[in-house]
Order: structure tokens, then sequence, then C-alpha cells
């Protein structure tokens, strides 16, 4: 049952870990194809993980396939999924993100690539992990955004697959490390909404991030 999505999810985790986004089991991923999500198990280790120990559940959290029971923070995907809906979740540990999470309450919007995370990246306040609590921390944290931080615990982000989700995460521990790089020696400049409209309007003209004939 889900062959494809769990091989993706597998795949991703064993990225993630390595990229250094996630270590040994703290970390999770999933993905979802209709009304059942392919998502890591507990204790599980990411780094190599495979297919057949993804667990398949519903929508409401049952178990329906896999011979492992779901990560501990399946509520925060289902949320996420329920409130969103998206088609991939990707949780980590990763350093740069955790560490900001630690010290500050938003990363602001310092170079014009965090557009792809929706703009300023929040921080949820602190809940224990695998909470109703820090499940609903992180979903207000996410409004209109594709990424946040949770505080003192690590980074939530989601994407329309597990491969774009799995991106998301990378440029958000990109943007982190640019900002602690940046705070480390001054007071970073801050785009405003008038430079990120900028932005926009030429990625809308020019069809930036995508392949191109010369003459493009």
């Amino acid at each position: 049952m889900l062959d494809d999505e769990r091989e993706r999810v597998a795949a991703a985790a064993r990225r993630l870990a390595a990229e250094g986004l996630v270590l040994g089991t703290a970390g999770n991923v999933s993905a979802r194809a209709g009304d059942l999500v392919a998502v890591t198990p507990t204790g599980g280790v990411l780094e190599r993980l495979a297919a057949e120990e993804v667990a398949v559940v519903d929508l409401e959290g049952a178990h329906v396939d896999g011979p492992f029971a779901p990560t501990s923070e399946l509520g925060l995907h289902l949320g996420i999924y329920r409130r969103f809906q998206t088609g991939a979740v990707v949780h980590t540990h990763a350093p740069m993100g955790t560490a900001l999470a630690c010290v500050v309450d938003e990363v602001p919007v310092v170079h014009y690539a965090m557009l792809g995370l929706g703009g300023a990246v929040r921080v949820a306040a602190y809940a224990t992990f695998g909470t109703s609590e820090l499940a609903e921390l992180a979903l207000e944290a996410l409004e209109g955004r594709t990424a946040a931080l949770l505080s003192n615990h690590g980074t939530i982000n989601h994407a329309a697959d597990v491969e774009a989700a799995v991106e998301g995460a990378l440029l958000l521990e990109w943007a982190c490390t640019v900002y602690w790089r940046a705070a480390a020696i001054g007071r970073p400049r801050v785009l405003d909404e008038s430079d990120l409209a900028a932005v926009a309007d030429q990625i809308a003209g020019r069809g930036y991030g995508a392949l191109q004939g010369p003459g493009g």
C-alpha cells in the first residue's frame, strides 16, 4: 500500500540525514496520497530507513499498513494536512534552525530566496514534543507560510510533494545560516514589502528558476 510514497519518504529521510538536517531517529517525514499518509516510523534510523519500514495511516491517525508504529509527531503532520491541504511534511532538528529557535521569535527576510518559504519565518512557542499543544502552535506559526521554527525544538515545513518539502527544509536551514552569520557581524538589513514585491515581479517576468532557451 502506497508503495511509491513509502519509497519516496524513505529516500527523503536518507537525504535529510546525508545533508545533516536529521540525526539518528530525531526527525520525521510524511507524504499524502488522498486519504492516506506514508510516514516515518517512531524509532526509525533515518539515515538507513527502508521503504518497507515506513508506516501508512489514515487522516485520523489509524494504522493501515507497515510493521511499525508511526512517528510520535503524527498529530503535527496530520494537523498540517487537514489545515493546509498540502502533499508532504518534513520535521527536522537541523542545527542552525534549531539554534535560532532557541533565541529568536522570528527570522526576518534577509534574502529574497526566503519568498520560497512564504516570507519571514515565525517561531512557534515551546510545547512538549508529540503533544496536541505543539501541533496547534505550529499550525499558527505556519499560517500563510510553508515553514516555521519550533522553539527549543527544531523546524517544520510542508510542500506539494516530498521532494519539494526536502528542498524547503534545505532552504530553511540555509536562510537560518545566512541570518546567523549576518547577525554575528552586525545588525542584518531586512528586505521590506516593496523590495519583495519587486522581486516577485522580476521572478514572474523572467521565469526565474526554470531552464530557458538562449533567447529566454
